[in-house]
């Protein structure tokens, strides 16, 4: 009896093992799921180039900006060498006008070093996100050019030639991105002078390093990771984005002072706005639907059309403001296609600023959903505009204000022989984008995409065609009696 008592007690124990190791197994997968990086994304465009890693828990990063050959280096601590790791470099497009590739390999034991070459001298800037939206923690890596885009049509429309000044102070030590498998440096070897950013800590991106020996394509050999060859960088200047420059047909001639209208697609990147029933995303509707405005207006004789983004990139919401400004548009006019908590909603809506309160509730709910699109989408806030001081001005603004809601007068009425109206006069609320103090600004929420029947209309190109057609109406109704004044610097000053 004590034999067969023994034998239950040993089986017992036994299964009670079996479980702990499967407990323990399991949460050593936890363990490794967490430390893995669950998304990587690269946005491409001529503003910048923007790299995001996404992973159940916040980073821990330190990152390097090298020359000779250019590229950046990121150290990221504590995450797995994943599959999806060591494909990054598949993400990466030829046209991309920064990047090269990017390699990823183990830099140490619990370390992944992430290498950018770069097709030519840039600047950088990292900063980490917490979750936001359907987003969990991000680490973000923007790619932006020496010279500030923003800065550089300012410049050319001023027709000013400025000197090329370099950004860059060479160190007297070197450094190098070699991964551990192609040389073995370690990174205590690293110089005391070596441009870190940790976390947190501002990137002071006027100084590089410059190693004395860069490594040949004949000493390195990863083991851990397939890197894919690129081809040269294409050496042709890109043009700097949405000049005023005419792209309309040969036929179109265009008469007298032409009439700039800068058109904003919302959202975009990593902020795709709204969602359908069906999948649909606002970023690429608005996109759609800009693009298409832009032709129209650029097909009008004393009339020219700038997009503040013409690709699927994320721009903080005063960008859009202070690149209107830039390009001394004379209305500026953003175009959306929200949703709502209730799908029943319907209807076009058109949006003015408001220097007090909104003037209903959904104006207001409205609002604070745009206006937080910059948390969405990825802004630092480290990063200070030189000449945002400049541009949000102290908003007493009532001259500007009563001219947007001219505009928004006009456009509404155009736009009731397309969709309905959800509201039939012109509303106004806080929305950070139409914070532009000399120029009149409105936000077209053109349908709900939330409604099932108003995504299938928003989707459709014959009601795009029509909806343009209804905004440049309203537009040429509000220049009939309000005609475009001058630009001259001294306004935009």
């Amino acid at each position: 009896m004590f034999r067969h008592i023994f034998n239950a007690q040993k089986q017992s124990m036994t299964r009670l093992g079996l479980l702990w190791l499967l407990l323990c197994a399991s949460l050593q997968q936890i363990a490794l799921a967490a430390d893995a990086v669950i998304a990587t994304r690269v946005w491409p465009s001529q503003d910048y180039t923007r790299i995001t890693l996404e992973s159940a828990k916040p980073f821990s990063y330190k990152m390097l900006v090298i020359e000779n050959p250019d590229r950046i280096v990121l150290d990221i601590e504590n995450i797995e060498l994943s599959q999806m790791m060591k494909s990054f470099n598949d993400k990466v497009l030829p046209s991309d006008p920064y990047i090269k590739q990017i390699r990823v390999a183990k830099f140490q034991q619990n370390t992944v070093r992430l290498v950018v070459d770069l097709k030519n001298a840039a600047k950088a800037n990292a900063f980490s996100l917490k979750p936001m939206s359907e987003y969990q923690h991000r680490l973000v890596l923007d790619i932006l050019p020496l010279q500030d885009p923003i800065m550089a049509m300012l410049a050319e429309r001023e027709n000013e030639q400025t000197p090329e000044v370099s950004a860059t102070a060479t160190a007297e030590n070197t450094a190098t991105d070699v991964l551990p498998e192609q040389s073995g440096t370690q990174a205590e070897n690293k110089p005391a002078d070596v441009v870190v950013v940790q976390n947190e800590q501002a990137l002071p991106t006027t100084q590089k390093t410059k190693p004395t020996e860069p490594p040949s394509s004949s000493e390195v050999k990863p083991t851990d990771v397939k890197l894919q060859e690129t081809k040269p960088a294409d050496n042709k200047a890109e043009e700097p984005v949405d000049q005023p420059k005419s792209e309309a047909k040969p036929e179109v001639k265009k008469q007298g002072r032409q009439i700039i209208i800068a058109i904003d697609a919302g959202h975009g990147g990593e902020d795709p706005g709204a969602r359908g029933a069906s999948g649909s995303r606002e970023k690429d509707i608005t996109l759609n639907i800009a693009k298409k405005l832009k032709e129209k207006i650029d097909a009008e004789p004393n009339m020219q059309a700038v997009l503040t983004r013409d690709s699927d990139f994320f721009i903080p919401l005063h960008d859009r403001v202070v690149k209107a400004r830039a390009m001394q548009a004379d209305l500026f006019i953003s175009i959306h296609a929200d949703a709502f908590t209730n799908p029943a909603a319907r209807g076009s809506s058109v949006f003015a600023l408001s220097e007090k309160g909104a003037t209903s509730a959904s104006a207001r709910y409205l609002a604070k959903k745009e206006n937080e699109s910059d948390l969405i989408g990825g802004v630092s806030l480290r990063v200070k505009d030189p000449i945002l001081a400049k541009t949000l001005l102290d908003l007493s603004q009532t001259a500007t204000i009563n001219d947007s809601l001219k505009l928004g007068k006009a456009v509404l009425g155009k736009i009731a022989d397309v969709n309905k109206l959800h509201k039939n006069h012109v509303e106004q609320a806080g929305f950070a984008v139409l914070k532009s103090p000399d120029i009149p600004s409105i936000l077209v929420e053109t349908a709900f995409i939330s409604n099932p029947e108003e995504e299938r209309k928003l989707n459709d190109d014959l009601y795009q065609a029509k909806l343009v057609s209804s905004i440049l109406a309203g537009i040429k109704k509000y220049f009939a009696s309000n005609p475009a004044l001058a630009k001259t610097k001294a306004a935009q000053d």
